[in-house]
Order: C-alpha cells, then sequence, then structure tokens
C-alpha cells in the first residue's frame, strides 16, 4: 500500500440498508466451528477476546507489534502503523527513519472494520494456557460479526453473562435464561424496600404482597420526596463547584497580576537591548548584501567565460512577497490573468481572492465548502473549485458569489482542468467529463480503467493528459478516447506539465521524468528532489523554457528544458510545496505552511 504526505483520502462504499441491519445473521456459524485464529493483546488494556474468522491479511499487520492495526496512522516516513506502537517507538523498522505521526489512516481502518470475528461471548481462553489467546466456544454465542459493530451485537447478545438484580448470590445467568430465572426467582424485594418494607418472595407472593403493603398507597409522596431529595444534592454540588472554580480563577488572577508587574519591569530594559541588537543586525545585513553581490559578479565572470555556458542575471527568481491568511495548508492555485486576481484553495475549507496587482492583499474569502479544497480551475469568467467533500462549486468571478453546487464524484474532487468548453475532474479511478451549460455543468462521459487516484490532470490543444499509479494516459479531448499510454516508474503521478517538445511528470518516489512530445519515448529522469514531486509549472520564451517543480522536501527547483540541469533551488517555505500558477512572468507557490509566496527575476 503505498502512503502519502498529501492529504489522505478514504474511499467511499455505499452500503445497501438491507445489508447493515444483517453484519452477524449472515455470517452464523455452528456450534461446532473450530476456528482458533487468535488475536493476542499488546497489555492488559487489550484482553477483549478477539478471534478473526479468517486469517487477516499481513497487510492489515503492524511491522513493530505483528498484529492487526489498532488506531491505524500515517507517520512521516510513509508507512502505517498503530497509533501507541508510533509513539512508543523511536524507529521505523523500515527505512531506520524518526516516527512522527502526521493523519489517520482511514482507508485501512475501514478495512479492519469490515473483518469479520467471533463473539465475545463465543470465545474461551485457548487451551494451550497462553496469556491472552483466546479461541472459539462450542458452547458459546455462535456468530461471526463485523469488528466494526461488536459492540452493536455484543450489548444485546443471548450469550452476555448477566446477574439476577434480585439478588447477587443467585447463580450466574445468560441473557437469554433470565427472563425464565425471574418468573422462578425466591429473592424478589418489595420496590419500597428502601423505606423499610422487609419482604422477599417469589413472584406470585410478590403481587399478593403488594395489595397489603402499607407503603403502597403512600408511593406517590414518597417518589415526590426522593425527587425533591435528589434535587437540593444536585443544586448543592453544583454550589461547591461553583465556590471552588472562584477560588481557583481568584488564585490565577492573583499570579497573573504578580506575574504583570515583573514584566513590566523587564520590558523596557529588555527594549532597549532589543534596539540596539536590531541596529547591529542591520549593519551585518548590509555587509552581507555586499559580500553576495561580489561573490555573484564573480561567478557570472566565470559562467560568461563559457565554462557552464551563458549567463543571465536577469534569470535568478527571487521571492518579493507572501501572502498570509490562510488557517491551513495550501492545497491548490490558479490565477485569473484578466484581472491580476490569484485563488488559494486550502484546507481552512476556504478560497481566498489575491489581487497580484496593485493592493497585494486578500480581496475576498468564498467560503461553501465542507471539506479540504484540493482543485481550482477557470473558464471565462467562472471558477470552478473540487473538494474532499466530493462537490464542484461554480462561482461568478465578476461578483464573487456561488452560483452553483454539483455533487460530482463519489470521493474527494482531486483534480480539475478544462478546454472546449469542458470541464474535467479527476477523482478515484475516474475522470468526470463535463459539458459547460451557463452556470450548469452537464455530465457527458465518465472516463475509465484507471488504476488509482487521478491526482494530475493537463489539458494541452486536443488532447488530455491524466496522471494515475505508474501511469499517464493521453485522451483525445474530441473523441475523448485514450489514444496513448505513458508507463513511468516511481509510485503515482502527482502532477504534470506539457512544453512545446516535452511532456513532464513528478512522481511520488522524488522523481521528474521527460518525454518527447512527438515520438513519445522517454528521454531523461530529472533528479535532485528528496521528497514528492507535488507540482509542476512552465513558463516559456522564445528563447528558452523553464519548468519550475514543487516537492514535499521544501524545495522548488527551476529546470532548463534547453539542456535538463537544474540551474536554481528556491528555499523559503517552512513546509512541504504542494501547488504552483503562472502568470507573466511571475510564478506563485503555495505550501504546507499555509503561505503563498511570490517568485520573479
Amino acid at each position: 500500500m503505498e502512503s502519502t504526505f498529501g492529504p489522505t483520502f478514504s474511499t467511499v462504499t455505499p452500503v445497501a440498508k438491507a445489508e447493515t441491519s444483517n453484519n452477524y445473521k449472515q455470517h452464523r456459524r455452528t456450534p461446532s466451528s473450530s476456528s482458533t485464529l487468535t488475536y493476542s493483546p499488546r497489555d492488559e488494556d487489550d484482553m477483549e477476546p478477539q478471534v478473526f474468522a479468517e486469517q487477516p491479511s499481513v497487510k492489515l499487520c503492524c511491522q513493530l507489534c505483528c498484529s492487526v492495526f489498532k488506531d491505524p496512522v500515517i507517520t512521516t516516513c510513509g508507512h502505517t502503523f498503530c497509533r501507541r506502537c508510533a509513539l512508543t517507538s523511536e524507529k521505523c523498522p523500515v527505512d531506520n527513519s524518526k516516527l512522527t505521526v502526521v493523519v489517520n489512516n482511514i482507508a485501512v481502518a475501514e478495512q479492519i472494520g469490515e473483518l469479520f470475528i467471533h463473539c465475545k461471548y463465543g470465545c474461551q481462553p485457548a487451551a494451550s494456557g497462553k496469556p491472552g489467546s483466546f479461541e472459539v466456544d462450542p458452547l458459546g454465542c455462535p456468530f461471526t460479526i463485523k469488528l466494526s459493530t461488536r459492540k452493536d451485537h455484543e450489548v444485546s447478545c443471548d450469550y452476555r453473562p448477566v446477574r439476577c438484580p434480585n439478588n447477587p448470590s443467585c447463580p450466574p445467568l445468560l441473557t437469554m435464561n433470565l427472563e425464565a430465572h425471574l418468573k422462578e426467582c425466591e429473592h424478589i424485594k418489595c420496590p419500597h424496600s428502601k423505606y423499610g418494607c422487609t419482604f422477599i418472595g417469589n413472584q406470585d407472593t410478590y403481587e399478593t404482597h403488594l395489595e397489603v403493603c402499607k407503603f403502597e398507597g403512600l408511593k406517590e409522596f414518597l417518589q415526590q420526596t426522593d425527587d425533591r431529595f435528589h434535587e437540593m444534592q444536585v443544586m448543592l454540588a453544583q454550589k461547591d463547584q461553583d465556590i471552588s472554580f472562584l477560588r481557583a480563577m481568584l488564585g490565577k488572577l492573583s499570579e497573573k497580576l504578580d506575574q504583570l508587574e515583573k514584566n513590566l519591569d523587564l520590558k523596557f530594559d529588555v527594549l532597549d537591548e532589543n534596539q540596539s541588537k536590531l541596529s547591529e543586525d542591520l549593519m551585518e545585513f548590509r555587509r552581507d548584501a555586499s559580500m553576495l553581490n561580489d561573490e555573484l559578479s564573480h561567478i557570472n565572470a566565470r559562467l560568461n567565460m563559457g565554462i557552464l555556458g551563458s549567463y543571465d542575471p536577469q534569470q535568478i527568481f527571487k521571492c518579493k512577497g507572501t501572502f498570509v491568511g490562510h488557517q491551513g495548508p495550501v492545497w491548490c492555485l490558479c490565477v485569473y490573468s484578466t484581472g491580476d486576481l490569484l485563488f488559494s484553495g486550502s484546507s481552512d475549507k476556504t478560497i481566498k481572492v489575491w489581487d497580484t496587482c496593485t493592493t497585494y492583499k486578500c480581496q475576498k474569502t468564498l467560503e461553501g465548502h465542507d471539506g479540504i479544497v484540493l482543485a481550482l480551475c477557470i473558464q471565462g469568467n467562472r471558477l470552478y473549485s473540487g473538494s474532499a467533500d466530493c462537490t464542484i462549486i461554480v462561482w461568478d468571478i465578476q461578483t464573487l458569489q456561488k452560483v452553483n453546487t454539483i455533487r460530482a464524484h463519489d470521493n474527494p474532487v482531486c483534480t480539475l482542468v478544462s478546454s472546449h468548453n469542458m470541464l474535467f475532474s479527476g477523482s478515484l479511478k475516474a475522470i468526470k467529463v463535463w459539458d459547460i451549460v451557463g452556470t450548469e455543468l452537464k455530465l457527458k462521459k465518465e472516463l475509465t480503467g484507471l488504476n488509482h487516484w487521478v491526482r494530475a490532470l493537463v489539458a494541452s490543444q486536443n488532447h488530455l493528459y491524466s496522471g494515475s499509479y505508474q501511469t499517464i494516459k493521453i485522451w483525445d479531448i474530441r473523441s475523448l478516447e485514450c489514444v496513448h499510454v505513458l508507463q513511468t516508474s516511481g509510485g503515482s503521478v502527482y502532477s504534470i506539465a506539457v512544453t512545446n517538445h516535452h511532456i513532464v511528470c513528478g512522481t511520488y518516489e522524488n522523481l521528474i521524468h521527460v518525454w518527447d512530445i512527438e515520438s513519445k519515448e522517454q528521454v531523461r529522469t530529472l533528479t535532485g528532489h528528496v521528497g514528492t514531486v507535488y507540482a509542476l509549472a512552465v513558463i516559456s520564451t522564445p528563447d528558452q523554457t523553464k519548468v519550475f517543480s514543487a516537492s514535499y522536501d521544501r524545495s522548488l527547483r527551476v529546470w532548463s528544458m534547453d539542456n535538463m540541469i537544474c540551474t536554481q533551488t528556491l528555499l523559503r517555505h517552512q513546509g512541504s510545496v504542494t501547488a504552483l500558477a503562472v502568470s507573466r512572468g511571475r510564478l506563485f507557490s503555495g505550501a504546507v505552511d499555509s503561505t503563498v509566496k511570490v517568485w520573479t527575476c
């Protein structure tokens, strides 16, 4: 199973109502079953019996504890472990890297929840005597149930042990035998025993006793007295809590006042020290800038001598600013060049609109999705946004208002692209083609035959390029048929870019593959990144073509397509760089650090 450091999606599998009410009846076993597939607990907290009906796949077992995953999580190394194992272990057993929990692995948790186990009331300690080992009890509950629904079954299981409510000294019972026992029990007490009635008898004498019990006529008065007494106890407990809270608050306020007085005395001294330090830092920065300019002049002279080819100092990209405002990672970017607007989608479920020409500020925040915003696309005066909530929202760019919402897929919408008045949306193993009719989207066709999540879609001239697991498919936009398949290596294809002469893709395993657009032959594999290549972008001029790559390793790289070398590495983001967009020679990059940076020559 391939893990990823981007947002993790879980497949949505519809379940019919008729099936949900039969999570165990259709899998009933006979008492003669001899299944002994056991689950070994990790410690005393996991001593509840867990006997699987069938041997679980080894892919569903943690490599640290060698048991079926319990609360599976994805760690920074990309592998899946039990949460407890990940928190208590220091190193990954696969690549010896440090373990840090990133996100819950919902897909694996759902697979484990679908496994069938024997009801715990149909299990007994194994004959081997090994602690924590269980086997099927032929005299116990005969049902097997889904792991995710075991609680629903076991709370109402006929084999669940219960105690007689009349007398703890009665022998243990099964739920199925309780009703018969109560009819014969000789320890039934009068309901008014707490008021002093000493009657104890069976069902027949109980009914006769109630007719003559002196407390029966006073039961309404006694109940009202009990209710009033209970209300007074609750009020008294509430008052005690209020008093304790007020005392704690007074203590904290007193401590805070003391701390504020001390801080105030120190602030003026710190302010003077900081002012002096800033002056010194400014002087040092100016000296460093002067040294850097001298060094660049030397490098320029060496390059112009022909050692590495001609060098143009105007082609050095620099960070010119940062857009700050999102409350979560930025996953997608899109530029509306007519109005110099930049749109960014984030894990905070919003789309922010940035002015990139005059004010350089956020013009508006668009809200409407119930999940992470994963994809953005512009066609005419319409903005289309795709989300983990499985919908596509249509926005009017002139008014920045939502005009339509479409339930597009059964799984998160990973990517969007438009061409020939059609919108293409990628999700799990499917691409849907929509005709754009005003503010409406009419489903035209669904492209299938894909082997994984479609995380990359690019439309160029009359072709659509789609990336999934180690595969790029090329579709004719007019016929909507697949006309060519490119096989890759390095795991899932996360990004695609098309130039005048090349097809470029970035993969899960840090690689960038390049094909000739005419012959469809692979001509180069570009290396340098040490993390998944999440995004690619192209800036072309009559003189040269540059490809920009963004990676999990927090860097951007600039590649010259003339000689297939990296000419610059851009390091400014504090988190994985996940999205790129270009406009008028400018490059915009979005990252997990919740910012969007602007790069120009």
